[in-house]
């Protein structure tokens, strides 16, 4: 017996009482919950793929959970003809991923859902002798058992996965209560799931028809007039053909000494981690950056001022624009260009962040870039775009209208899943039990 095994049997003889914050009617006079080790509740899976029978090769994401390997990767990982050591993951078994990362710090726990397949032998597989076993479903996705998991195991030597045997894992303590309880917490917990999937799908559809609006509004490729115009431009003729240098410049930003990064102060150090993909400002909260060296007064930006990421941090970044939301509060970083409109243009600064995001001047911008690794653009590279727009005021403030009034739609629809999300995180944290110290 080994003593991890040792000690989450010596947490069930001791008995300690597991309280829930918040417990339905039914059971408030229940007995409190217990501990048990998960192999009194689970059966280790040790099936080898024998001849190679199965030939679907599973990986367990911590973002996505169980997936097929050759659609999370695009390619088959697991080579044809080395799957007969994989072990054999049937439908309703859980597995752990020990490979570690910032979503799941000490590797994922996911229910396999999508069917029968194999996985490589690094994963440990296990399946509950009973099938009304939802609530470990969700228990897993909390961080009830990470202390068990840092106390059992260290980080192998690569630094990104958890070293443990499978017999330290299997003795792992796990709550238990009546089957009815776990079980009405389990449907309570995928109800919530089920309206954060509906309010996630409702923002998606909204942003899907935003993107398909755009196409209308905006000429396509090669084109100088848009699909889809008002009433009142319908016989305005075609829209002006001009490069970006034409109509503004486009300035480089300051190299400020990373000696003066802050987590905190009153300067936001602004990067391309606060551009979203499809354009808008990101607050990184914790992430964000602060500064509190001196300060060039030019390179404090006011509010409403247009920014591109003029480096691709992360896929489709590149070109992504924001308006800055405050004045006296961001700092315009290196690798940020500033956009401003020369005199005599026809010129509204919020038509032209949405022209930003329109899939042809994104297309441009990422064909002026180079690099290896990281692909990066320059203000006179970017100048050289050439795209069209309407050179009427009136008609830029009708295309931005629309468009501003879907993005407060979208932000509104956003802003509602962000609160079920956070209102399913502080339920698990009162409706699954934890340890208290039981009065003697």
């Amino acid at each position: 017996m080994s003593s991890k095994q040792k000690a989450s049997d010596a947490m069930e003889d001791n008995n300690p009482t597991l309280v829930s914050k918040l417990r339905f009617p039914e059971f408030r006079k229940a007995e409190g919950w217990k501990y048990i080790s998960l192999n009194r509740l689970a059966i280790r899976a040790k099936q080898k793929n024998r001849d190679e029978k199965i030939k679907r090769a599973l990986t367990n994401s911590a973002e996505f959970g169980i997936v097929d390997q050759r659609d999370f990767f695009d390619k088959d990982i697991a080579i044809q003809g080395k799957l007969e050591g994989y072990i054999v993951v049937e439908r309703g078994s859980y597995v752990y991923n020990p490979r570690i990362s910032s979503i799941a710090p000490v590797g994922p726990i996911s229910k396999n859902k999508i069917g029968i397949g194999v996985m490589s032998p690094l994963y440990i597989v296990f399946k509950f002798k009973d099938d009304r076993n939802e609530f470990y479903e969700h228990f897993f996705k909390t961080t009830g058992w990470h202390t068990y998991m840092r106390q059992a195991s260290s980080t192998g030597a690569r630094h990104d996965r958890m070293a443990i045997s499978s017999s330290d894992f299997m003795a792992m303590p796990v709550p238990v209560s009546s089957p009815d309880e776990q079980q009405k917490i389990a449907d309570c917990i995928s109800s919530l799931d089920e309206l954060i999937a509906a309010q996630a799908s409702k923002v998606d559809a909204l942003k899907t028809h935003k993107k398909g609006l755009m196409q209308q509004l905006f000429p396509r490729e090669g084109e100088t007039q848009p699909r889809l115009r008002f009433p009142e431009f319908m016989g305005s003729g075609e829209w002006e053909e001009k490069s970006f240098s034409n109509l503004c410049s486009i300035k480089h930003g300051f190299a400020f000494d990373g000696t003066f990064f802050t987590n905190e102060g009153e300067y936001v150090l602004l990067t391309p981690g606060n551009f979203y993909e499809e354009g808008g400002y990101r607050d990184r909260g914790e992430k964000q950056k602060y500064y509190s060296g001196e300060i060039p007064r030019d390179y404090i930006l006011n509010c409403g001022d247009l920014l591109l990421a003029m480096t691709e941090q992360a896929a489709g970044l590149l070109g992504s624009p924001i308006l800055v939301p405050e004045s006296d509060k961001f700092l315009h970083n290196q690798r940020l260009g500033l956009v401003t409109k020369k005199p005599g243009v026809a010129w509204m600064t919020e038509f032209f962040f949405h022209v930003f995001n329109t899939q042809p001047v994104r297309k441009a911008i990422h064909a002026s870039s180079s690099g290896a690794k990281v692909r990066h653009t320059s203000p006179t590279k970017i100048g050289e775009v050439v795209f069209s727009f309407p050179n009427s005021m009136l008609e830029q403030q009708r295309i931005t209208g629309c468009l501003n009034t879907l993005d407060d739609l979208i932000a509104a629809h956003i802003q509602k899943l962000e609160a079920l999300k956070t209102y399913k995180k502080g339920l698990i944290q009162q409706i699954f039990p934890s340890i208290e110290v039981a009065e003697a």
